[in-house]
């Protein structure tokens, strides 16, 4: 896909917004990633991905897009990378994140509008919103 030339700072609002989550990802052993991807087990890598997001988003608002990689070698630093699809209401963002032993990161292939509008920026801004919509926030308790 061709790069959108609002991607850079679409890149900053969704690895904000998945920052956690991509936090609990790494939880999961570099071993067992690479089998279920040598494997082509891409459900167990969608449940993996599905059981992170729901600590994070609203259920159905993230999910394994159509691929995964794992890169390891005997000269690489090992990484994973996730194809990933985020849908917030009004929006869907196709992305990569890749996933380090103590770092990620986001590369935005593509958003889409379901009601674009003329102005780019806009676009970013609702894009921003409709994320926050979609986060599950931790609510104090009310004592009484």
């Amino acid at each position: 896909m061709n790069r959108q030339p609002h991607s850079a700072e679409r890149e900053v609002i969704v690895a904000r917004a998945i920052e956690g989550m991509a936090s609990e990802l790494r939880l999961i052993e570099l071993a067992d990633y690479v089998a279920f991807i040598r494997l082509e087990s891409m459900a167990s890598i969608a449940d993996i991905v599905e059981s992170a997001a729901e600590l994070y988003f609203a259920p159905g608002t993230l999910r394994l897009g159509h691929g995964c990689e794992a890169h390891v070698g005997w000269t690489e630093v090992p990484r994973i990378v996730l194809d990933l699809e985020l849908r917030p209401r009004g929006a869907t963002v196709y992305f990569t994140l890749t996933l380090g032993a103590s770092d990620a990161s986001v590369d935005v292939k593509y958003v889409a509008f379901e009601k674009s509008a003329d102005d780019p920026e806009a676009n970013t801004a609702f894009l921003a919103k409709a994320l926050e919509a979609s986060r599950i926030r931790r609510t104090e308790a009310v004592r009484g």
